[in-house]
């Protein structure tokens, strides 16, 4: 009776079940269970049995209605789960006694969680199934894994996997997805290895799924293994199998193992097709796969949304907008032109072929646009150089509360990093900053470019040094940005750390080797090369022309000129470096050489092209040559001149004594001159002591720059050379009236591994008496051959003597004492200047090297000078 009073009261506290039928005996739920109701049997038992009779009855009947009510909370937690009621089955979950409860249930509740991606809710349901002791296995465990999984936590998911023990294809086919839709590829791929020591036998979509990981990690031995072994189970003729292989062999840049495999399917779908057409646009042959399409038309095969859109991809890379446009009437004849991966492939088709207004009227007309949408149509104004609308799209994206990702935000920074709009990409960083994306590697490593390119260093510094995790990307971004804005002590520095962190690749091998040539260092140039010798690297065409253009800076011209000579297919950057090597050291002949070969080998020239031809020109006084080059350059290659170009004309004009031609030639030039323009023709104004047009050019240059120092001590100079001492002395007064401060001489050595620095008067070199010893007996011996020194580069208003001792402390004067004081005899002698050399330096280090027997290679800031045995390659052009 104490059992039967407690049953009561669970069933008098249980909400009644309203849908039960008082007509028929027994009901069979929505879910399939079958509960039985009292008949009328029970009142036909013999009436003898009395009060026990009564008692039994009655138990029998409490029993019925318990089943009955046990059953209902089962059903109507089901059927809140049919409604997407997620709260109720959750609320009558914790209220039901776990023995009431089925594996039904649990299933049906935990599937609407997975479906509403309610994890909290799962976790709910989870925790009331351990507590009530159910023991996970087969469906149950199924279901859980996949609750999981679908609401995100695929860690709890693969936990609960690995502890069941479960013979569903369908399962292993969901995880090994799961893995490969993260990118983790290599899960992927030890799931399907587990599955087959277990003897689970794959489908079609395990084959599908494993296929795609192998291909995405390049496993092509691998994936012709899982080939073999598919033939061995009989899914050599099933075309979703051969369609992945298909996919596999393009994805693996093998093309002909591809188009073998589709040859030889007997039952083509559209997928077939449509895996040639992208595979072979993948593979960066667009003209067969519009072959493709053809036969598909001709053949009368039904053309779906994806046919179309791989079609639209190959004539974007192609480049043809007119087969383009006929793509896009025959989607809209198709009804394609509703579905927006219709809309965003037109658009970047139009982008890539160039044709900006059409990609801007079919995003216009798009009736709903998503974030694909917008990004294109901002790398479409980026292509086009139009940035400052690319900016104005993405703020407007911002309004519309269309949330930009990864590609959006990486493709904006490099439209500021193009345009060098730097308060523009402050702007972006403080977006990024807002909604929590620096931890997206692409969008730091955009960061980091945006700031290098807008020559913001110490921002690009802080967006890496507060980097979780940094890639190769990442340091290549940091070395290559260094090396750009001039800092090639910061770029080598940070290249030595990252040798301890990170394997460089080919990418830092060419990043890091302009900073070399930038120093002249030419020891560590050489390890670099070895590094890339050592690794494979050298074959790398952007690798040999940066180890080409690291020679021609450090002075090895025959180095450069060897492996120049070397490179099998030569770009147009391999010739321009290898003429602008030519007229950096004064081969001028020699440059013009190398131009016409390049032309010879079918290369067109570009505008950088000449400006290195007609700087080699201007830098060897070719005059007659260097106008040839000019003329050529407008009328034959149509290349309208930039600055650059007339800088190198003028520079070329007043070299070579033509200062009033000069002059007139900057008056009728068609654009604006800047202030390096008029500073050649100061700098000639100086080599032919021309004081009075030196005054007129230099008030043209103050007005651009009047806080660019070296004009101002460029003009005192040509002052001084003059001996013109009071208006000297006056445009002294004016630079100490703007506190302009000039740079100091300053020339570095290389001497077994150690930079050795001279700063012009110095002192402070451990071999500074040694080195003052020397020059005075080699200005001693040149006294007594007749030279006397050259007073007027002193530059300064004393008597000789003073004056004398003034040019003995000239920068790259002690260097060159230094190297003959500590390099073995006959070794040649390597010196830096951040100046242009004097002409008394220039003198002597010409004297030094007969005296001395040894060549010296001295780089200033103009040019390369190499004396050898008296004479200089400069000729007096410098």
């Amino acid at each position: 009776m104490l059992v039967m009073a407690k049953t009561t009261a669970n069933f008098t506290s249980s909400p009644p079940y309203h849908n039960y039928n008082h007509k028929a005996t027994s009901m069979k739920s929505s879910i399939g269970f079958i509960f039985f109701k009292p008949s009328s049997r029970i009142s036909l038992l013999p009436s003898n049995l009395g009060g026990s009779c009564k008692i039994i009855c009655a138990s029998a009947l409490l029993a019925e209605t318990i089943d009955r009510i046990h059953v209902d909370d089962n059903t109507r937690i089901c059927r809140f789960c049919e409604v997407g009621d997620l709260k109720n089955a959750i609320e009558l979950l914790c209220r039901s006694e776990k023995s009431e409860l089925e594996v039904k249930t649990y299933c049906s509740i935990l599937q609407l969680c997975a479906d509403l991606k309610s994890l909290q809710d799962g976790k709910v349901v989870h925790s009331i199934i351990s507590s009530n002791g159910m023991v996970v296995e087969g469906v149950l465990g199924a279901k859980l894994v996949f609750m999981y999984i679908s609401c995100g936590d695929l860690r709890e998911g693969r936990r609960i996997f690995d502890q069941i023990l479960n013979d569903k294809v369908f399962l292993w086919n969901f995880m090994m997805n799961e893995y490969a839709k993260t990118g983790n590829y290599g899960e992927s791929i030890l799931i399907f290895n587990k599955m087959q020591k277990l003897g689970i036998e794959g489908n079609s979509y395990t084959f599908s799924c494993i296929l795609k990981s192998l291909a995405s990690l390049g496993k092509v031995e691998e994936g012709k293994r899982i080939h073999g072994y598919l033939h061995k189970l009989g899914f050599g003729s099933n075309n979703t199998v051969v369609n992945s292989l298909v996919a596999f062999y393009f994805k693996c840049g093998r093309v002909q193992s591809a188009h073998k495999l589709f040859d030889g399917l007997s039952d083509r779908d559209v997928i077939s097709w449509n895996s040639m057409i992208s595979g072979y646009v993948l593979n960066g042959f667009p003209e067969n796969g519009l072959q493709f399409f053809r036969e598909m038309l001709c053949l009368g095969i039904t053309v779906d949304l994806a046919s179309i859109v791989n079609a639209l991809v190959a004539c974007a890379n192609i480049g043809i907008v007119s087969l383009g446009k006929g793509f896009h009437a025959y989607g809209i004849k198709s009804c394609f032109d509703i579905d927006v991966m219709f809309r965003n492939t037109l658009l970047d088709m139009y982008s890539k072929c160039g044709d900006l207004d059409s990609a801007i009227q079919v995003f216009e007309e798009m009736h709903q646009r998503t974030v694909v949408s917008w990004t294109s149509m901002i790398v479409a104004y980026v292509r086009e150089g139009q940035f400052d609308d690319a900016i104005r799209l993405f703020h407007e994206m911002e309004k519309k509360d269309v949330r930009p990702d990864v590609f959006t935000v990486t493709s904006i920074l490099h439209a500021c990093a193009c345009s060098g709009l730097l308060e523009s990409g402050k702007d972006v960083h403080n977006y990024i900053r807002e909604k929590k994306m620096e931890s997206w590697l692409p969008v730091s490593n955009a960061l980091m470019d945006m700031y290098a390119k807008c020559g913001s260093m110490e921002d690009a510094h802080l967006v890496f040094s507060q980097m979780p995790v940094k890639d190769v990307v990442s340091w290549n971004t940091m070395i290559g940005g260094y090396s750009k804005n001039c800092l090639p002590n910061e770029a080598l520095s940070l290249f030595s750390e990252m040798q301890w962190k990170l394997k460089p690749d080919r990418v830092t091998t060419a990043c890091i080797l302009p900073a070399c040539g930038s120093l002249a260092a030419l020891e560590r140039g050489r390890e670099i090369h070895g590094h890339a010798l050592r690794n494979g690297y050298s074959s790398d065409l952007y690798v040999t022309n940066a180890l080409v253009d690291m020679y021609v800076k450090c002075g090895v011209l025959v180095l450069a000129q060897i492996l120049f000579s070397v490179i099998p297919k030569k770009d147009l950057i391999s010739w321009t470096v290898m003429v602008a090597g030519y007229g950096m050291h004064g081969f001028g002949n020699e440059a013009i050489a190398t131009f016409k070969d390049m032309r010879h080998a079918g290369i067109v020239p570009d505008e950088i092209s000449f400006i290195s031809i007609l700087y080699a020109c201007s830098h060897s006084g070719l005059l007659n040559e260097g106008w040839t080059f000019f003329n050529s350059m407008i009328n034959e290659w149509k290349i309208e001149p930039k600055l650059e170009h007339y800088a190198c004309m003028v520079d070329l004009l007043a070299r070579t004594g033509n200062l009033s031609k000069a002059y007139r030639f900057i008056e009728k030039m068609p654009i604006e001159p800047d202030a390096t323009i008029w500073g050649a023709l100061l700098c000639g104004c100086r080599i032919h002591h021309d004081v009075k047009l030196a005054e007129k050019v230099a008030e043209h240059v103050f007005e651009l720059e009047p806080e660019n120092t070296g004009y101002y001590v460029l003009l005192a100079n040509i002052y001084a050379e003059a001996e013109k001492w009071e208006e000297m002395k006056k445009l002294r007064e004016r630079i100490g009236q703007r506190r302009l401060k000039k740079n100091p001489g300053c020339s570095w050595i290389d001497v077994k591994g150690k930079v050795n620095i001279f700063i012009a008067g110095g002192d402070s070199h451990p071999q500074a008496k040694k080195i003052e010893s020397l020059l005075k007996k080699l200005r001693t011996k040149m006294t007594d051959e007749g030279y006397f020194p050259k007073m007027r580069y002193a530059l300064i208003n004393a008597d000789d003597r003073e004056k004398e001792v003034a040019l003995c402390g000239h920068s790259e004067k002690l260097a060159i004492a230094f190297g003959m004081l500590s390099l073995p005899p006959g070794r040649t002698i390597r010196v830096t200047k951040n100046l242009r050399v004097c002409g008394d330096c220039h003198e002597m280090a010409k004297f030094m090297s007969k005296t001395a027997n040894r060549e010296i290679v001295l780089r200033d800031s103009n040019r390369f000078h190499h004396f050898k045995d008296g004479y200089c390659s400069c000729r007096g052009f410098w």
